[in-house]
């Protein structure tokens, strides 16, 4: 195998998040109706915020509060309490994308593989149990627990410190977000694999080692084909 590490996002990389069904079924408890546009009003708060932790303006906790101050005036639950309870809806609606569990399986016992993620850890594990996902992964890196998010380094060493002794040139980052995974690993050194699976054209300066549209292709690429 050409690499001995490969290293995954996981929202929109290995799994799904569809976070307007997760929002819809935990609202539903409080007999409130969340509609497509009440999302979007949802999402132009929440995006923003995704992009200020990345950039270390904010705190995760911050973030969590922010995006939940309107819900929790309608629920009067705690902003805090309410993400909880989103995480655990996530941990349920939240799937594999297409061919990741049949690429897992190809790849299982070949090379190791972890993740390293933006996400919050009150989702992680819980969806590796219900995905049937767990035994495919050696560690799950979660911003939330190292303080740092992806692009920054700190977040790629911790990983690196949690590999052990090993050239870097044997791991290889996968992600489908240019400005997070794959900046972060070309800036600590490391190959990248830009799953493009909605077919955005590349207007950055960011270039990725690979370009795949179908997970699948990580197949060859892992093994030295491509």
């Amino acid at each position: 195998m050409k690499y001995q590490w490969i290293l995954f996002d996981a929202d929109e990389t290995l799994f799904s998040f569809n976070s307007y069904l997760g929002l819809k079924a935990m609202l539903a408890r409080y007999g409130i109706e969340f509609s497509e546009a009440d999302y979007d009003a949802f999402q132009a708060i929440n995006k923003p915020l995704w992009v200020a932790y990345q950039n270390k303006e904010i705190t995760i906790q911050e973030l969590q509060t922010t995006r939940f101050a309107k819900l929790a005036e309608q629920t009067g639950k705690d902003p805090l309490a309410l993400n909880k309870e989103l995480m655990a809806e996530m941990a349920i609606v939240s799937k594999p994308l297409p061919n990741v569990v049949e690429m897992l399986n190809a790849l299982y016992g070949k090379v190791k593989m972890g993740i390293i993620t933006n996400g919050l850890e009150a989702l992680q594990q819980k969806r590796l149990e219900n995905t049937g996902t767990t035994k495919f992964f050696e560690m799950v890196v979660v911003s939330e627990v190292v303080g740092v998010a992806k692009p920054n380094a700190k977040i790629f060493e911790y990983a690196f410190e949690q590999i052990g002794d090993i050239d870097k040139s044997q791991i290889l980052m996968v992600g489908d977000t240019l400005s997070s995974d794959i900046l972060g690993a070309n800036g600590v050194g490391i190959d990248s694999c830009w799953f493009n699976h909605t077919g955005e054209n590349n207007t950055t300066e960011i270039k990725p080692t690979y370009e795949i549209t179908d997970i699948k292709q990580l197949i060859a690429i892992a093994s030295g084909q491509i």
